[in-house]
């Protein structure tokens, strides 16, 4: 348990007095780009069913009566209170499961950060581009290490939203200048209230609560009202314990944002590889699934405890790992259509899905979850045999996107909601906040009305 009076010193200056100037411009660079990737997946979900129940929700429960306190929430124009703004929109992006993680978190971050960062930035009219994306280097740096130092120190597997909400809290406090004493309490209530849900629940019988990130970002941005106003909160044990020190040891010289991975299709992180190796058997081989007879999957344990037969609803979908491939195979892609309406009845996909077995390979699982590798052996019917090899999915460190991927990627999710013109205008408004001059204000213009 911790044992200081306060916030460890270095800790408490990273959230709260990093400048700009001081994050390599890489990495902010690389902030602009995982908030431009995180609003198309936003853009994306709008219309949604979950994404509709959401903001439903925050109009319903998560008001505020101080306009002080008040967010219109992204893509719907109406107003929540800050905190039920945050939730909403990542409970939106939560359920279009193309959004950035960390391998080492076993999970997700930007999900939630950047919904608050929206939320709270509405009250900061001159906050400039290179403060906000510094905000945002920030709740991803506290947030990684937080989610780390808690599956070390825990035996359960928690869902992101367990930890996502100390970044949240740490966000806003270094927006809004809360003392150092407001921001400890708000980490301490943030961890707390934290929701430690299970993750492999949910991977069992997917649902809409997917990876609890909605209510990680409710409980962080509540956690930093209720500290600012005078709430107190037990210390946060995986920032403040002696036996996670290591785990932020290096804040501030290694720059997790630096290792995000970008997803390039809206399914669980953990099918990527195999969907990936099914990928370059088909274009190596020129593939089409009515050549298959046979799909074999290997991977690691939690990869193939995904969904194992033919998805009936989105969540599910998100959350199959033969449907994944099978769709790849199927169509060389998987985009929203693929995983809702009609795609879930497809009769290739289903045909597919029935010829696919998955096993766990030790040697996968012995690298997670640093990495997400998968091997795919595909049988044609004309009896040929085509591997593989072992994979690692694309998107990450070490199979790295440029820009421009990630560019082509927000795109293709935002301009069938919104339009070339003002998905354009969002890119724009995004990447040009590194330029030094550019107000935050500007990108919030296009972030508000409904499409």
């Amino acid at each position: 348990m911790a044992t200081s009076s306060t916030l460890p010193p270095a800790i408490d200056a990273f959230i709260r007095t990093t400048d700009s100037n001081g994050i390599p411009a890489s990495v902010m660079k690389q902030a602009a780009l995982l908030l431009l990737d995180t609003l198309g997946i936003a853009i994306a979900a709008t219309p949604m069913e979950a994404g509709v129940l959401a903001r439903d929700t925050a109009r319903r429960l998560y008001g505020a009566a101080d306009p002080r306190d008040m967010a219109w929430m992204m893509f719907d124009g109406r107003t929540a209170s800050l905190a039920g703004a945050a939730f909403a929109t990542a409970s939106q992006i939560d359920n279009l499961d193309g959004h950035d993680g960390y391998n080492p978190t076993k999970g997700h971050i930007g999900v939630a950060v950047v919904p608050a960062l929206v939320s709270f930035a509405q009250h900061i009219p001159n906050l400039s581009g290179m403060d906000a994306l510094a905000a945002l280097v920030v709740s991803y740096e506290i947030a990684g290490r937080a989610g780390i130092a808690l599956h070390a120190t825990t035996p359960d597997y928690h869902t992101s939203g367990a930890w996502n909400a100390l970044g949240v809290a740490a966000l806003g406090a270094r927006l809004r200048g809360t003392s150092a004493a407001q921001l400890r309490e708000a980490l301490g209530i943030a961890e707390y209230h934290g929701p430690r849900s299970q993750m492999m629940r949910e991977i069992a019988n997917p649902t809409m609560l997917h990876d609890g990130s909605g209510m990680g970002a409710l409980v962080g941005a509540s956690a930093l009202i209720m500290a600012e106003i005078g709430f107190t909160g037990a210390p946060a044990i995986t920032v403040e314990a002696p036996e996670v020190a290591d785990h932020w040891a290096d804040l501030g010289t290694f720059w997790q944002v630096a290792h995000q991975y970008i997803k390039p299709y809206p399914i669980c992180r953990w099918a990527h590889a195999a969907i990936d190796a099914a990928r370059e058997i088909c274009l190596a081989g020129n593939v089409t699934a009515d050549q298959v007879d046979k799909i074999e999957i290997h991977s690691f344990h939690n990869a193939v405890q995904l969904f194992a037969t033919m998805p009936d609803t989105t969540s599910k979908a998100q959350y199959s790992l033969p449907f994944a491939v099978a769709t790849m195979v199927a169509h060389g892609t998987i985009g929203l259509q693929h995983i809702s309406d009609n795609g879930l009845s497809d009769p290739v996909v289903a045909n597919l899905v029935a010829r696919t077995q998955m096993h766990e390979a030790a040697h996968h699982e012995a690298r997670f979850p640093a990495g997400r590798w998968a091997d795919v052996t595909m049988t044609l019917k004309d009896g040929h045999v085509l591997t593989s090899g072992d994979v690692h999915a694309r998107g990450g460190p070490e199979r790295p996107f440029d820009a421009g991927d990630i560019i082509a990627k927000y795109m293709s999710f935002a301009v069938p909601v919104l339009g070339a013109q003002r998905a354009g205008a969002i890119r724009d408004a995004c990447l040009s906040l590194t330029d030094g001059t550019a107000l935050f204000s500007k990108l919030l213009g296009h972030l508000k009305d409904a499409p």
